[in-house]
Protein backbone atom coordinates (compact mmCIF):
# COMPACT_ATOMS: atom_id res chain seq x y z
CA UNK A 1 0.00 0.00 0.00
CA UNK A 2 1.11 3.16 -0.95
CA UNK A 3 1.90 5.83 1.93
CA UNK A 4 -0.75 8.22 0.07
CA UNK A 5 -3.42 5.13 0.55
CA UNK A 6 -1.95 4.57 4.22
CA UNK A 7 -2.61 7.93 5.10
CA UNK A 8 -5.79 7.98 3.99
CA UNK A 9 -7.14 4.40 5.41
CA UNK A 10 -5.72 5.81 9.03
CA UNK A 11 -6.81 9.51 8.77
CA UNK A 12 -3.12 10.30 8.94
CA UNK A 13 -3.16 10.26 13.12
CA UNK A 14 -1.05 7.06 13.50
CA UNK A 15 -1.35 3.69 13.37
CA UNK A 16 -3.69 3.28 16.03
CA UNK A 17 -6.66 5.26 14.41
CA UNK A 18 -10.47 3.87 14.86
CA UNK A 19 -9.20 2.37 18.70
CA UNK A 20 -11.04 3.97 21.28
CA UNK A 21 -9.11 3.87 24.78
CA UNK A 22 -11.13 4.65 28.46
CA UNK A 23 -8.31 5.69 30.47
CA UNK A 24 -9.49 5.09 34.77
CA UNK A 25 -6.66 5.11 37.52
CA UNK A 26 -4.44 7.96 37.88
CA UNK A 27 -0.61 9.44 38.59
CA UNK A 28 1.66 7.88 36.01
CA UNK A 29 1.77 4.54 35.04
CA UNK A 30 -1.94 4.54 33.64
CA UNK A 31 -2.04 7.83 31.92
CA UNK A 32 1.38 7.14 30.26
CA UNK A 33 0.44 4.17 28.77
CA UNK A 34 -3.19 6.06 27.95
CA UNK A 35 -0.85 8.63 26.46
CA UNK A 36 1.28 6.76 24.20
CA UNK A 37 -1.86 4.75 22.66
CA UNK A 38 -2.94 8.23 22.57
CA UNK A 39 0.21 9.54 20.99
CA UNK A 40 -0.27 7.01 17.78
CA UNK A 41 -4.23 7.64 17.03
CA UNK A 42 -6.22 5.94 19.79
CA UNK A 43 -9.12 8.01 20.85
CA UNK A 44 -9.04 8.00 24.43
CA UNK A 45 -10.97 9.27 26.83
CA UNK A 46 -9.41 10.02 30.60
CA UNK A 47 -11.65 9.70 33.44
CA UNK A 48 -10.58 11.45 36.91
CA UNK A 49 -12.46 12.80 39.64
CA UNK A 50 -13.53 16.21 40.27
CA UNK A 51 -10.52 17.05 42.12
CA UNK A 52 -8.84 16.23 39.30
CA UNK A 53 -5.81 13.64 38.60
CA UNK A 54 -2.95 13.89 41.23
CA UNK A 55 -0.25 14.31 38.98
CA UNK A 56 -1.93 17.44 38.15
CA UNK A 57 -0.53 18.34 41.20
CA UNK A 58 3.09 16.99 40.71
CA UNK A 59 5.58 19.24 38.87
CA UNK A 60 5.53 22.81 38.04
CA UNK A 61 2.21 25.25 37.22
CA UNK A 62 1.21 27.96 35.68
CA UNK A 63 -1.44 30.11 35.80
CA UNK A 64 -3.08 27.45 38.02
CA UNK A 65 -2.23 24.63 34.97
CA UNK A 66 -0.48 21.84 35.28
CA UNK A 67 2.73 21.69 33.07
CA UNK A 68 2.91 17.93 33.59
CA UNK A 69 -0.98 17.13 33.10
CA UNK A 70 -0.35 19.25 30.01
CA UNK A 71 1.96 16.68 28.64
CA UNK A 72 0.46 13.18 30.03
CA UNK A 73 -3.08 14.23 29.57
CA UNK A 74 -2.04 15.40 26.30
CA UNK A 75 -4.27 14.01 23.07
CA UNK A 76 -7.39 13.16 25.57
CA UNK A 77 -10.60 13.91 25.88
CA UNK A 78 -11.22 14.72 29.81
CA UNK A 79 -14.40 13.30 31.55
CA UNK A 80 -15.11 13.76 35.25
CA UNK A 81 -17.45 10.94 37.31
CA UNK A 82 -17.26 10.03 41.10
CA UNK A 83 -16.84 6.56 41.37
CA UNK A 84 -18.05 6.54 45.25
CA UNK A 85 -21.31 7.00 43.92
CA UNK A 86 -22.69 4.04 42.66
CA UNK A 87 -24.78 6.07 39.64
CA UNK A 88 -21.47 6.88 38.26
CA UNK A 89 -20.74 3.55 38.01
CA UNK A 90 -23.77 2.43 35.99
CA UNK A 91 -22.88 5.39 34.15
CA UNK A 92 -19.82 4.33 32.95
CA UNK A 93 -21.05 0.94 32.29
CA UNK A 94 -23.68 2.45 29.42
CA UNK A 95 -20.24 4.04 27.88
CA UNK A 96 -18.20 0.29 28.06
CA UNK A 97 -19.83 -0.57 24.93
CA UNK A 98 -18.24 1.99 23.03
CA UNK A 99 -14.72 1.68 23.71
CA UNK A 100 -12.10 -1.20 22.43
CA UNK A 101 -10.25 -0.81 25.65
CA UNK A 102 -9.79 0.47 29.10
CA UNK A 103 -6.74 0.70 30.80
CA UNK A 104 -6.90 1.02 34.80
CA UNK A 105 -4.69 1.36 37.94
CA UNK A 106 -6.13 0.90 40.39
CA UNK A 107 -4.65 -1.20 43.79
CA UNK A 108 -6.46 -5.23 42.37
CA UNK A 109 -10.21 -6.00 43.05
CA UNK A 110 -10.75 -1.97 43.54
CA UNK A 111 -12.83 -1.61 40.30
CA UNK A 112 -14.56 -5.06 41.22
CA UNK A 113 -15.59 -3.37 44.46
CA UNK A 114 -17.07 -0.72 41.86
CA UNK A 115 -18.52 -3.55 39.80
CA UNK A 116 -16.40 -2.35 37.05
CA UNK A 117 -14.40 -5.01 36.80
CA UNK A 118 -13.47 -7.40 33.75
CA UNK A 119 -15.78 -10.07 33.94
CA UNK A 120 -18.46 -7.70 34.45
CA UNK A 121 -17.28 -4.94 31.47
CA UNK A 122 -16.98 -7.93 29.33
CA UNK A 123 -20.23 -8.63 29.92
CA UNK A 124 -20.82 -5.63 28.03
CA UNK A 125 -18.28 -5.86 25.18
CA UNK A 126 -17.29 -9.23 24.98
CA UNK A 127 -14.13 -8.83 22.58
CA UNK A 128 -12.74 -5.83 25.57
CA UNK A 129 -9.11 -5.54 26.08
CA UNK A 130 -8.77 -4.43 29.87
CA UNK A 131 -4.90 -3.56 30.46
CA UNK A 132 -4.70 -3.76 34.33
CA UNK A 133 -1.06 -1.69 36.14
CA UNK A 134 -0.34 -2.26 40.00
CA UNK A 135 2.27 -2.84 41.98
CA UNK A 136 2.41 -6.23 42.36
CA UNK A 137 -0.16 -7.82 39.74
CA UNK A 138 -3.34 -8.93 39.69
CA UNK A 139 -2.52 -12.12 41.57
CA UNK A 140 -0.23 -13.52 44.59
CA UNK A 141 0.81 -12.81 48.36
CA UNK A 142 1.22 -9.31 47.75
CA UNK A 143 -1.80 -7.96 45.02
CA UNK A 144 -3.31 -6.09 47.97
CA UNK A 145 -0.53 -3.96 49.24
CA UNK A 146 -0.33 -0.55 48.04
CA UNK A 147 1.96 0.38 45.33
CA UNK A 148 4.29 2.72 43.91
CA UNK A 149 7.09 2.97 41.33
CA UNK A 150 9.63 3.56 43.50
CA UNK A 151 8.49 0.53 46.07
CA UNK A 152 8.79 -1.19 42.96
CA UNK A 153 11.75 -0.20 41.87
CA UNK A 154 13.07 -0.88 45.19
CA UNK A 155 12.04 -4.64 45.65
CA UNK A 156 12.78 -5.55 42.12
CA UNK A 157 16.68 -4.84 42.50
CA UNK A 158 16.79 -1.90 40.39
CA UNK A 159 17.21 0.67 42.89
CA UNK A 160 20.13 -1.34 44.43
CA UNK A 161 21.88 -0.50 41.22
CA UNK A 162 21.17 3.37 41.26
CA UNK A 163 24.23 5.37 42.91
CA UNK A 164 27.39 5.23 44.18
CA UNK A 165 28.90 1.99 46.01
CA UNK A 166 30.17 3.98 49.11
CA UNK A 167 26.16 5.37 49.60
CA UNK A 168 23.05 4.37 50.76
CA UNK A 169 21.03 3.35 46.95
CA UNK A 170 19.90 6.71 44.69
CA UNK A 171 17.23 7.46 42.62
CA UNK A 172 16.24 8.99 39.62
CA UNK A 173 14.43 11.99 40.11
CA UNK A 174 11.44 11.17 37.78
CA UNK A 175 9.20 8.19 38.09
CA UNK A 176 11.62 5.57 36.39
CA UNK A 177 9.29 2.87 37.50
CA UNK A 178 5.73 3.68 36.26
CA UNK A 179 7.37 5.10 33.09
CA UNK A 180 8.78 1.40 32.65
CA UNK A 181 5.51 -0.42 33.45
CA UNK A 182 3.57 2.37 31.06
CA UNK A 183 6.12 1.22 28.30
CA UNK A 184 5.28 -2.25 28.94
CA UNK A 185 1.67 -1.77 29.80
CA UNK A 186 1.36 -0.30 25.87
CA UNK A 187 2.96 -2.54 24.63
CA UNK A 188 0.92 -5.49 25.84
CA UNK A 189 -2.52 -3.31 25.06
CA UNK A 190 -1.18 -3.15 21.12
CA UNK A 191 -0.47 -7.18 21.17
CA UNK A 192 -3.89 -7.34 22.82
CA UNK A 193 -5.50 -5.82 19.81
CA UNK A 194 -3.42 -7.52 17.25
CA UNK A 195 -4.79 -10.82 18.71
CA UNK A 196 -8.33 -9.50 18.72
CA UNK A 197 -7.99 -8.64 14.93
CA UNK A 198 -6.92 -12.40 13.97
CA UNK A 199 -9.21 -14.38 16.80
CA UNK A 200 -11.57 -11.33 17.76
CA UNK A 201 -11.05 -12.14 21.42
CA UNK A 202 -10.38 -9.58 24.26
CA UNK A 203 -8.27 -10.52 27.32
CA UNK A 204 -6.29 -8.77 30.58
CA UNK A 205 -3.31 -7.47 29.89
CA UNK A 206 -1.59 -7.87 34.05
CA UNK A 207 1.27 -5.17 34.07
CA UNK A 208 3.05 -4.68 37.28
CA UNK A 209 6.05 -2.48 38.63
CA UNK A 210 8.09 -4.52 40.72
CA UNK A 211 8.14 -6.86 37.34
CA UNK A 212 8.57 -4.01 34.68
CA UNK A 213 11.69 -2.90 36.50
CA UNK A 214 12.73 -6.61 37.20
CA UNK A 215 12.93 -7.12 33.56
CA UNK A 216 15.66 -4.55 33.24
CA UNK A 217 17.66 -6.70 35.65
CA UNK A 218 17.71 -9.41 33.40
CA UNK A 219 21.39 -9.96 33.37
CA UNK A 220 21.85 -10.59 36.33
CA UNK A 221 19.47 -13.28 36.96
CA UNK A 222 21.71 -15.72 35.93
CA UNK A 223 24.67 -14.72 36.98
CA UNK A 224 23.99 -15.26 40.72
CA UNK A 225 21.86 -18.24 39.88
CA UNK A 226 25.42 -19.52 38.72
CA UNK A 227 27.93 -17.08 40.28
CA UNK A 228 26.18 -16.10 43.46
CA UNK A 229 27.10 -12.28 42.46
CA UNK A 230 24.23 -9.96 43.56
CA UNK A 231 25.89 -6.81 41.26
CA UNK A 232 26.27 -3.46 43.45
CA UNK A 233 26.51 -0.11 42.28
CA UNK A 234 28.90 1.51 40.44
CA UNK A 235 28.24 5.21 40.50
CA UNK A 236 28.45 6.69 36.95
CA UNK A 237 30.35 3.80 35.53
CA UNK A 238 28.87 1.03 33.66
CA UNK A 239 30.49 -2.57 34.90
CA UNK A 240 32.69 -4.54 33.07
CA UNK A 241 32.97 -2.01 30.26
CA UNK A 242 36.12 0.45 30.80
CA UNK A 243 36.76 2.54 29.92
CA UNK A 244 32.85 4.10 30.30
CA UNK A 245 32.29 6.91 32.83
CA UNK A 246 32.70 10.34 33.78
CA UNK A 247 35.53 12.24 33.59
CA UNK A 248 36.35 16.40 34.60
CA UNK A 249 37.56 18.55 32.28
CA UNK A 250 39.37 21.42 33.00
CA UNK A 251 36.85 24.24 33.00
CA UNK A 252 35.64 22.38 36.21
CA UNK A 253 32.52 20.64 33.93
CA UNK A 254 32.26 16.36 33.05
CA UNK A 255 32.29 14.49 30.00
CA UNK A 256 31.32 10.72 29.88
CA UNK A 257 33.42 8.54 27.67
CA UNK A 258 32.12 5.41 26.48
CA UNK A 259 35.03 3.65 24.51
CA UNK A 260 34.51 0.03 25.47
CA UNK A 261 34.45 -1.64 22.28
CA UNK A 262 38.33 -2.11 21.26
CA UNK A 263 38.47 -0.46 18.02
CA UNK A 264 36.61 2.49 19.67
CA UNK A 265 39.24 2.15 22.78
CA UNK A 266 42.16 2.41 19.99
CA UNK A 267 40.47 5.37 18.60
CA UNK A 268 40.39 7.18 21.83
CA UNK A 269 43.70 6.36 22.49
CA UNK A 270 45.12 7.92 19.38
CA UNK A 271 42.86 11.17 20.23
CA UNK A 272 44.84 11.24 23.45
CA UNK A 273 48.04 11.25 21.99
CA UNK A 274 49.14 7.56 23.41
CA UNK A 275 48.14 5.59 20.67
CA UNK A 276 50.59 2.98 22.20
CA UNK A 277 47.57 2.04 24.81
CA UNK A 278 45.70 0.69 22.37
CA UNK A 279 47.99 -2.46 22.48
CA UNK A 280 49.25 -1.74 25.83
CA UNK A 281 48.83 -5.61 27.41
CA UNK A 282 46.68 -4.07 30.16
CA UNK A 283 44.23 -2.46 28.29
CA UNK A 284 44.12 -4.07 24.71
CA UNK A 285 41.32 -6.25 25.00
CA UNK A 286 38.54 -5.67 27.28
CA UNK A 287 38.56 -8.46 30.09
CA UNK A 288 41.79 -6.41 30.39
CA UNK A 289 40.59 -2.77 30.30
CA UNK A 290 37.71 -4.19 33.31
CA UNK A 291 40.69 -5.89 35.39
CA UNK A 292 43.28 -2.64 35.73
CA UNK A 293 39.70 -0.37 35.39
CA UNK A 294 41.37 2.20 37.79
CA UNK A 295 44.54 2.70 36.19
CA UNK A 296 42.92 3.57 33.12
CA UNK A 297 40.57 5.74 33.81
CA UNK A 298 43.02 7.44 35.94
CA UNK A 299 45.43 7.36 32.73
CA UNK A 300 41.92 9.47 30.91
CA UNK A 301 41.62 11.06 33.39
CA UNK A 302 44.63 12.95 33.44
CA UNK A 303 43.97 13.80 29.71
CA UNK A 304 41.01 15.02 30.40
CA UNK A 305 41.02 17.65 33.14
CA UNK A 306 43.74 19.11 30.71
CA UNK A 307 41.57 20.10 27.93
CA UNK A 308 37.87 22.20 28.41
CA UNK A 309 34.73 20.21 28.08
CA UNK A 310 34.31 22.24 24.44
CA UNK A 311 37.24 20.87 23.07
CA UNK A 312 37.14 17.28 24.47
CA UNK A 313 33.76 17.31 22.76
CA UNK A 314 35.16 18.43 19.00
CA UNK A 315 38.22 15.93 19.54
CA UNK A 316 36.10 13.32 20.18
CA UNK A 317 33.39 13.69 17.97
CA UNK A 318 36.30 13.91 15.46
CA UNK A 319 37.26 10.33 16.22
CA UNK A 320 34.09 8.29 16.43
CA UNK A 321 34.29 8.17 20.29
CA UNK A 322 31.13 8.24 21.91
CA UNK A 323 31.06 11.09 24.52
CA UNK A 324 28.75 13.92 26.00
CA UNK A 325 28.76 15.94 28.37
CA UNK A 326 25.64 15.57 31.48
CA UNK A 327 22.88 17.85 29.36
CA UNK A 328 20.62 19.69 31.27
CA UNK A 329 16.83 20.96 29.50
CA UNK A 330 18.97 23.87 29.14
CA UNK A 331 21.15 22.04 26.49
CA UNK A 332 18.18 20.13 25.38
CA UNK A 333 16.29 23.02 24.09
CA UNK A 334 19.52 24.51 22.71
CA UNK A 335 20.29 21.43 21.15
CA UNK A 336 19.81 21.62 17.10
CA UNK A 337 19.42 17.65 17.09
CA UNK A 338 16.29 17.93 19.44
CA UNK A 339 15.06 20.97 17.37
CA UNK A 340 15.45 18.45 13.89
CA UNK A 341 14.08 15.84 15.25
CA UNK A 342 10.87 17.19 16.19
CA UNK A 343 11.57 16.14 19.60
CA UNK A 344 10.28 19.83 20.98
CA UNK A 345 7.03 20.49 19.80
CA UNK A 346 5.27 24.19 20.43
CA UNK A 347 1.50 23.03 21.42
CA UNK A 348 -1.20 25.66 21.41
CA UNK A 349 -2.95 25.43 24.30
CA UNK A 350 -6.56 27.46 25.35
CA UNK A 351 -5.31 28.40 28.83
CA UNK A 352 -1.60 29.35 27.76
CA UNK A 353 -1.15 30.01 24.63
CA UNK A 354 0.77 27.38 23.78
CA UNK A 355 3.40 24.91 25.17
CA UNK A 356 5.88 22.87 24.35
CA UNK A 357 5.60 19.34 24.69
CA UNK A 358 8.08 16.67 24.23
CA UNK A 359 8.00 15.32 20.81
CA UNK A 360 6.64 11.47 19.50
CA UNK A 361 8.63 8.49 20.24
CA UNK A 362 9.17 6.23 18.41
CA UNK A 363 9.21 7.68 14.78
CA UNK A 364 6.96 5.76 11.92
CA UNK A 365 7.71 6.65 8.40
CA UNK A 366 4.25 5.84 7.28
CA UNK A 367 1.78 6.00 10.08
CA UNK A 368 4.00 8.64 12.27
CA UNK A 369 2.08 9.54 16.16
CA UNK A 370 1.30 13.31 16.48
CA UNK A 371 0.32 15.83 19.04
CA UNK A 372 -2.98 17.38 18.46
CA UNK A 373 -3.81 18.87 21.50
CA UNK A 374 -2.25 19.53 25.13
CA UNK A 375 -4.07 18.24 28.08
CA UNK A 376 -7.22 19.54 28.72
CA UNK A 377 -8.87 20.78 32.16
CA UNK A 378 -10.65 18.25 34.45
CA UNK A 379 -14.37 17.79 33.50
CA UNK A 380 -13.85 19.73 30.24
CA UNK A 381 -15.42 17.14 27.72
CA UNK A 382 -17.89 15.30 30.27
CA UNK A 383 -20.50 17.04 28.67
CA UNK A 384 -19.40 16.03 24.97
CA UNK A 385 -18.61 12.45 26.21
CA UNK A 386 -22.24 12.24 27.58
CA UNK A 387 -24.26 13.65 24.59
CA UNK A 388 -22.48 11.94 22.06
CA UNK A 389 -22.39 8.22 23.65
CA UNK A 390 -24.82 8.05 26.08
CA UNK A 391 -27.16 10.65 24.13
CA UNK A 392 -27.60 12.34 27.29
CA UNK A 393 -29.90 15.71 27.05
CA UNK A 394 -28.29 18.60 28.81
CA UNK A 395 -30.75 18.67 31.25
CA UNK A 396 -30.27 15.39 32.76
CA UNK A 397 -26.41 16.31 32.62
CA UNK A 398 -27.09 19.64 34.54
CA UNK A 399 -28.61 17.17 37.54
CA UNK A 400 -25.56 14.64 37.57
CA UNK A 401 -23.45 17.51 37.58
CA UNK A 402 -25.36 19.31 40.78
CA UNK A 403 -25.76 16.45 42.50
CA UNK A 404 -21.54 15.21 41.98
CA UNK A 405 -21.84 12.07 39.97
CA UNK A 406 -19.87 13.85 37.53
CA UNK A 407 -18.18 17.09 36.94
CA UNK A 408 -18.59 19.65 33.76
CA UNK A 409 -15.75 22.54 33.58
CA UNK A 410 -17.24 25.53 32.90
CA UNK A 411 -14.48 27.13 30.88
CA UNK A 412 -11.16 28.78 31.18
CA UNK A 413 -10.40 30.69 34.51
CA UNK A 414 -10.29 34.08 32.42
CA UNK A 415 -13.29 36.70 33.32
CA UNK A 416 -15.47 36.80 30.20
CA UNK A 417 -13.60 34.46 28.49
CA UNK A 418 -15.52 30.84 27.30
CA UNK A 419 -14.25 27.58 26.52
CA UNK A 420 -13.63 26.22 22.73
CA UNK A 421 -15.82 23.55 21.46
CA UNK A 422 -14.56 20.41 22.27
CA UNK A 423 -11.74 18.98 19.79
CA UNK A 424 -10.92 16.72 21.68
CA UNK A 425 -13.50 13.70 21.32
CA UNK A 426 -15.79 12.50 18.47
CA UNK A 427 -18.89 10.65 18.00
Amino acid sequence: MSSARIAEATGAQGPLTGHRVLELGSTAAGPFCARLLADFGAEVVKIEPAEGDPIRQLGETVNGKSLYAASICRNKAIASFDFRKPEACELLKTLVPHFDIVVENFRPGTLERWGLGYEELARLRPDLIMTRISGYGQTGPYRNKPGYGVIGEAMSGLRHMIGDADRPPSRVAIPLTDYIAGLYAAFGTVMAALVREKTGLGQCVDATLIESAFSFMEAYVPAFEKTGKTGMRSGPRLPNSAPNTLFPTRDANHIHIAALADNVFRRLACVMGQAALGGDPRFADQVSRNRNEAELEALIGRWTISRDLADLQAMLDAADVPASRIYTMADIYADPHYQARDMLKSVPDEDLGSVTLAGVVPKLSQTPGAIRWPGRRTGQDTRALLRQLANMPDAEIDRLHREGVIYCDSGPAEPGSTPAPSRAFSS
